[in-house]
């Protein structure tokens, strides 16, 4: 069984559940993202439980197909983290052995010394924050002295927000970049992210020019393979970003959700062949880390109304996925991410209907399926691409 193009779509932080070992991950309760919201109002998601959403664990106010289009199942992080670049590096194929560092009381004096040493210039913040909060909090002080406003979150990333009248767009990214040659070692954190933003004090807007610096990720990950393989890659959103456009031909930045399917419609014109590779970043960046139900299940109910165009968009070889990279339950006292298993729904027009696909022991199962799928493989996963044979 073989797909001409797979269009993998990552539902940012939609996740399905707690994973055993939450608590070691520092959540402050079990997580339950998807579950958690259906409790608080009945979704509209008619067409994710056709596929097969509901089927996979019992939901609120969700009643299981009796035959679902899609194969089904979860995938647990076998990766010690929840974000997202571990959530995306695992569905490349990569397992980490250790986290990335996390700086809950923000990062030490001696590296903070040598970043201002090396940008000339002093900072403010240096905590964990939600970005819009910070602005706010710090924003006026930035614009009165010009210091770079430095914070992080429950993600390994070292984030620079900077108002574009105060800090250029250009005198940012080279801080960014010093920030992320610096950060080596111990210190490696998975992204440093420019985070800038306009507008006069009370009415900061963040803006869409941020860029994010990764860590490179390790040789012969999915997108490596598929380029030794001459198969044409194209990244949705900030798929380019997490993996520096190793393996990647085009790239399509978005703004939001619905940018982000229109993209996707927009690849799948372009591309014929291959694979197409999205994150929809709006659940996590807007809703999950923002407390916000309401606007998490109005944003999932949104993709489910999208999914008929996307289903009328694939051609007789395609496959498409629809998975997550962790959780980020917005009903939780913390704003922070959380250890959570996540969805896998497979399908398309010449794909098995209605097989389970069971609990899939790491992310990189999806990705060495994928690898399978063009003639090649991964470094981890198991693939379950025969599952997918009619």
């Amino acid at each position: 069984m073989s797909f001409r193009r797979v269009i993998l779509i990552v539902l940012d932080s939609v996740g399905i559940g707690a994973m055993p070992d939450w608590r070691e991950f520092g959540d402050d309760m079990p997580g339950d993202t998807l579950g958690h919201c259906a409790e608080r109002r009945p979704l509209r998601l008619p067409n994710l439980v056709r596929l097969g959403l509901a089927n996979i664990r019992p939901f609120a106010h969700l009643a299981p197909a009796a035959e679902p289009t899609a194969c089904y199942g979860r995938c647990a992080l076998a990766s010690p983290g929840k974000d997202t670049t571990t959530g995306h590096w695992e569905l490349a194929g990569v397992v980490l052995e250790k986290p990335f560092p996390l700086y809950p009381n923000g990062f030490p004096p001696e590296l903070m010394q040598e970043f201002e040493r090396r940008t000339g210039r002093g900072t403010l913040g240096n905590k964990p924050a939600s970005g819009t909060e910070i602005i706010r909090e710090l924003g006026e002080e930035h614009m009165r002295t010009g210091k770079p406003i430095v914070y992080t979150s429950a993600d390994s990333v070292f984030q620079i927000a900077a108002h574009e009248g105060v800090i250029p767009l250009a005198e940012l990214y080279r801080i960014c970049e010093i920030a992320r040659d610096l950060l080596r070692g111990e210190h490696e954190v998975g992204r440093v992210i420019a985070r800038p933003f306009t507008g006069a004090p009370g009415a900061f807007v963040r803006t869409a020019n941020r860029h994010d610096y990764a860590v490179p990720p390790p040789a012969g990950m999915l997108l490596d393979r598929l380029a030794e393989r001459g198969v044409p890659v194209a990244g949705v959103g900030k798929i380019a970003d997490i993996f520096l456009n190793r393996g990647i031909k085009s790239s399509l930045k978005t703004k939001n959700n619905a940018e982000g399917m229109g993209e996707i419609l927009e690849a799948m014109r372009e591309l014929p062949g291959g694979l197409i590779f999205a994150n929809l970043v709006d659940f996590d960046m807007l809703y999950g880390h923002r407390n916000d139900p309401e606007g998490y299940s109005q944003a999932l109910e949104a993709v489910d109304a999208w999914v008929p165009s996307l289903e009328s968009a694939l051609l007789p070889g395609d496959l498409a996925i629809l998975t997550a990279d962790h959780g980020c339950d917005p009903t939780t006292p913390s704003t922070d991410h959380n250890r959570e298993y996540v969805p896998l729904l497979a399908f398309g027009p010449g794909a098995a209907r209605g097989r389970q696909l069971g609990l899939r022991a790491s992310l990189a199962d999806i990705g060495q399926t994928i690898a399978a799928n063009f003639g090649t493989s991964t470094p981890a996963g198991t693939s379950f691409l025969n599952a997918l044979a009619p």
